[in-house]
């Protein structure tokens, strides 16, 4: 193969649809192509023409328009178009135009007609434009997953095994051991139809009925947990280990309609996945000095590595990282209380950010704050409360969880208050949305009560969705603001990188990839009225309303997924190199897989900060500065 050959042949198979062909394929597309160059400026197709070549972008940009005259998409190297008058008409739908001087490599109509029709993988890449073939890229991972796609009901091994809220605890306790069961569901019975009314474990009997010596004839009502959590028969595998993350709980009732088909055990999940986010969970609570959960903390980096190794996708990721973060902070409140004694009065620690989105990694840092009782008085109370925090966060601390450089920890006295004084910061920050108050919006617009009265944090969420949505001057400042952190992606499709410092050319897929998504999301999300805190939740609500354009929810969810999972797999690969993880990317680190689709991911991202400018700053005019 002559050199030129050679050269073309490289550069097409680091770019798909070619980078997958195979090689004997390859070289006879390459055998059969021809270059051709263009001038800034200068037509290459007009919309009519006879579409009788597949063009690829070796070198330049080029520019495609709609029928309009509209721009319709910007192209750079080793993107290709002109497939679609190919497939359809043979006439030529979109025209383009060289943006700069150009080199393009074309490929006749007869060799993309071979290839359209004998390669699968070509015909997938030509047929679906870039926010379709981001969902497949998206769609892939999820179907490589089992957690992704396999229904809860394959952990059930049998009937639910239940029992009248009649019966009295020495009944249950003998029920339970005949049938082996490590769970009894109870219902009452007392209507037309028996209802699940509660559950009783053997881990209840034990801390409930045998350390407080109850007798055999007390009510199973007295100890019985209610207000149960439960799952749909419908649910995939990966919604019980989340539920059960978050929550804390051991057994999930798994229910058909209105009646219990089974009951899903902690020990049940464990067997089925194999990261173990759900046994380091466990062991957290089993520890009993801040000294054995600094040991254990050393298993948090190898779990997210197992996770993300066995296609874990982020939602899973980040939930269970969360997951684990919020089980040390809540088995630390519970060795501060062993230490320093009861709270004087109740009180409700709440996690903030990404911990409170259920979207953490492993290169993180604290970010918490108190909730007090109304009845708070500082010179009796407060002292307590201050050593409880410090001992909380120098254990979190210990544990791998940095302290926040910017104090948003509940150490700090401002961050420690009364009910009351949160209602009346949310309140003050949402009718006068000055900078501090949107950077204040920014942190704690995303909370969760993970210790204590979390009744607290409700409120907190409840008054937010009411005022927030009430306020189109506070969210077009919250979209102004929102505006200030752009993807990286520059005027033709490349990579905007960093220019000087450390982080020389990589760029930032934190700040300028899921940072921006998370806050045009929280800002559509607090529009509507959600109350839910994670991004991927909040999508399904602002879904609900149409509040965007046809398909910009699911858009957004594919763009968020696999920017993710690219920031997921650096920090990942970075664990196993022995090196310090990080947000900071280098492209030519990537696949060119990675690339291409990430572009598409930012142009994702971009597009929806366009309708953010124009949804919330139109809506007040000339109100803002």
């Amino acid at each position: 193969m002559q050199a030129e050959l050679i050269e073309i042949r490289n550069h097409l198979a680091q770019h798909p649809p070619f980078d997958e062909m195979a090689e004997e394929t390859l070289d006879q597309v390459v055998a059969q192509i021809e270059v051709a160059y263009y001038r800034a400026g200068s037509s290459i197709v007009q919309q009519g023409d006879p579409s009788s070549r597949l063009y690829y972008v070796r070198s330049g940009a080029v520019e495609i328009y709609r029928r309009s005259g509209e721009l319709y998409n910007r192209l750079g190297e080793g993107e290709v178009f002109g497939q679609f008058g190919l497939m359809m008409n043979k006439t030529v739908r979109f025209p383009a135009t060289a943006l700069e001087d150009t080199l393009l490599y074309l490929i006749p109509a007869e060799v993309f007609q071979h290839l359209w029709e004998t390669d699968e993988q070509f015909a997938d890449y030509v047929e679906i434009e870039d926010r379709t073939r981001l969902r497949a890229a998206v769609s892939r991972r999820e179907k490589s997953n089992t957690l992704m796609t396999a229904r809860v009901t394959r952990l059930i091994s049998r009937k639910p095994v239940t029992a009248p809220t009649t019966v009295r605890l020495q009944e249950a306790a003998r029920i339970m051991t005949e049938e082996g069961v490590s769970s009894l569901l109870l219902m009452d019975e007392s209507g037309d139809k028996p209802t699940l009314a509660g559950i009783i474990t053997d881990r209840d009997l034990r801390t409930r009925a045998l350390t407080e010596a109850l007798p055999s004839e007390t009510p199973i009502q007295d100890i019985m947990s209610t207000g149960l959590i439960t799952l749909r028969a419908r649910a995939f595998i990966f919604e019980a280990m989340l539920t059960m993350l978050h929550n804390n709980v051991h057994h999930l009732p798994v229910m058909d309609k209105d009646e219990p088909r089974g009951v899903i055990s902690l020990a049940d999940v464990i067997k089925y996945e194999s990261q173990s986010s759900l046994f380091l969970v466990s062991n957290i609570f089993h520890q009993q000095t801040v000294k054995g959960l600094k040991k254990v903390s050393q298993d948090v980096a190898p779990t997210f590595v197992r996770m993300v190794n066995e296609d874990a996708n982020s939602h899973m990721i980040g939930s269970a990282m969360a997951g684990i973060g919020r089980s040390f902070t809540q088995r630390l409140l519970e060795l501060g209380e062993e230490k320093l004694g009861p709270p004087p009065i109740p009180y409700c620690f709440m996690a903030l950010g990404s911990m409170a989105r259920d979207e953490q990694l492993v290169v993180t840092d604290q970010d918490n704050a108190m909730i007090l009782d109304d009845s708070f008085d500082p010179e009796q109370h407060d002292e307590y409360f201050l050593e409880l925090a410090r001992f909380v966060s120098d254990g979190l601390a210990a544990c791998g969880y940095k302290y926040c450089t910017g104090d948003i920890m509940a150490t700090n006295e401002k961050w420690r208050q009364p009910l009351r004084v949160w209602k009346g910061y949310f309140t003050d920050w949402i009718e006068n949305p000055k900078a501090e108050a949107l950077l204040n919006s920014n942190i704690f617009f995303d909370l969760d009560g993970i210790y204590g009265d979390t009744q607290m944090a409700e409120e907190l969420k409840t008054l937010i969705a009411h005022k927030a949505s009430q306020s189109q001057r506070f969210l077009a400042y919250l979209a102004k603001n929102a505006l200030n952190r752009t993807p990286p992606l520059g005027f033709f499709r490349t990579f905007v990188m960093e220019e000087d410092g450390k982080q020389k050319n990589t760029f930032n897929l934190k700040r300028r990839g899921t940072a921006p998504i998370s806050d045009l999301i929280r800002i559509h999300a607090l529009a509507c009225g959600s109350r839910a805190q994670n991004s991927f939740e909040r999508l399904r609500a602002i879904g609900e309303t149409h509040l965007l354009p046809d398909r910009g929810v699911e858009n957004l969810r594919d763009a968020l997924e696999f920017i993710a999972i690219v920031r997921i797999r650096h920090q990942a690969l970075a664990i196993e190199d022995g090196r310090e993880p990080d947000n900071n990317v280098r492209p030519e680190d990537l696949s060119p897989f990675e690339r291409n689709h990430l572009k598409d991911a930012f142009q994702v991202v971009s597009n929806a900060q366009k309708f953010l400018r124009y949804r919330y700053q139109a809506s007040v005019g000339r109100t803002l500065p």
